[in-house]
C-alpha cells in the first residue's frame, strides 16, 4: 500500500511547502482539500493548474485526489451540484489526480430512500462526465451515510465503474461498523482508505496514529489480507481543531505507524 496525508492537516499551506513535507517524511502522495481558503481549488486557472502539477511532478509525488464539496444527497436542484462535481473533475483531470471525493449531504429527517435517489441520480448524471475526463468519483462514509453498508445502497443504484468509495475510517467506526463489514461492503468499489485516530466517539480531536481508540490495526489487516494495494491517506482534521497539534511534527512518526501495521499484517 502507498501512503499519503490530506491537506486538511496542514490548512493553507503554500504547495512547495506541502510537497517538501512529502518528500521530507517518506510520503508517496497527497490529497489536496479542494476549498477557496486553499491554494487549489476549482476556481485557479490554467497555469496555476500546470504549475501545481509541474511542483508534484517534480518531486516525484502524487495527487492523489482532491477533496470536494459537493453533497450529492442534498435536497434541492440537481444542477447546482453536478456543476460542482464537474468542476471538481476538471481540476483533478489538469492535475493529474485519479480521484475526486463527494459527501453525502443528506439533511437531518431527509427519508433515506429519497437521499439514496437523490446521490444515486446525481452521481450516475456525473459518472459519464467523470469517464470522459478519465477521473473517478468517490463517495465518502460520511454524515448522512457514514457507513459502508449505507453507502452501498447508493453506489450499487449506480453500478459504475467511475463511481467509487472512500472509506473514512472514524465514521464507520463511529456507525457501530466492524472493519470486516465494511470492507465487505466497499471492495468493489474501493477506492482509497482515510486513517485517523480519535480519543473516544465523544471527542473527536485528532490525535496522533496509534494514540487513540480507531481500529487502525484491524483496518490494514483487514486490507492486507484481502491483498488490497491500494492508498491509505492520513486525514488529520487539524483545521477544524485549532488546539491539535501541529501535523508536520507528526507525519514522521505517523508515516512509521503505518509502515509498521504494514509489515505486521504481511
Amino acid at each position: 500500500m502507498k501512503l499519503a496525508f490530506s491537506t486538511l492537516g496542514v490548512p493553507g499551506l503554500p504547495v512547495p511547502d506541502v510537497v517538501r513535507l512529502a518528500v521530507t517524511h517518506g510520503y508517496h502522495g497527497v490529497e489536496l482539500r479542494a476549498h477557496p481558503e486553499e491554494p487549489v481549488h476549482p476556481g485557479i486557472g490554467p497555469d496555476e493548474r500546470s504549475q501545481v502539477a509541474a511542483e508534484f511532478k517534480a518531486q516525484g509525488i502524487e495527487i492523489l485526489g482532491l477533496a470536494g464539496y459537493a453533497r450529492v444527497a442534498e435536497p434541492g436542484a440537481d444542477e447546482p451540484v453536478l456543476t460542482a462535481v464537474r468542476d471538481l473533475l476538471d481540476l483533478a483531470h489538469d492535475l493529474g489526480a485519479p480521484f475526486v471525493r463527494v459527501f453525502p449531504g443528506g439533511r437531518p429527517g431527509q427519508p433515506p430512500e429519497e437521499a439514496d435517489a437523490l446521490a444515486a441520480r446525481r452521481l450516475g448524471t456525473a459518472a459519464d462526465y467523470a469517464a470522459g475526463v478519465g477521473v473517478r468519483i468517490l463517495l465518502e462514509t460520511h454524515d448522512s451515510h457514514p457507513t459502508g453498508a449505507d453507502a452501498l445502497r447508493v453506489l450499487g443504484a449506480v453500478g459504475h465503474r467511475r463511481v467509487g468509495s472512500l472509506w473514512d475510517v472514524m465514521h464507520t467506526w463511529l456507525g457501530g461498523e466492524q472493519p470486516q463489514e465494511t470492507y465487505a461492503a466497499l471492495s468493489p468499489y474501493l477506492g482509497y482508505v482515510q486513517v485517523k485516530d480519535i480519543a473516544s466517539a465523544d471527542d473527536t480531536t485528532p490525535l496522533p496514529l496509534g494514540a487513540g481508540v480507531l481500529p487502525l490495526t484491524e483496518c490494514v489487516e483487514v486490507l492486507s489480507r484481502h491483498g488490497w494495494e491500494g492508498w491509505l491517506c492520513w486525514e488529520y482534521e487539524k483545521r477544524w481543531y485549532e488546539a491539535a497539534p501541529p501535523l508536520p511534527e507528526l507525519l514522521g512518526p505517523g508515516r512509521e505507524h503505518l509502515a509498521r501495521l504494514l509489515n505486521e499484517s504481511a
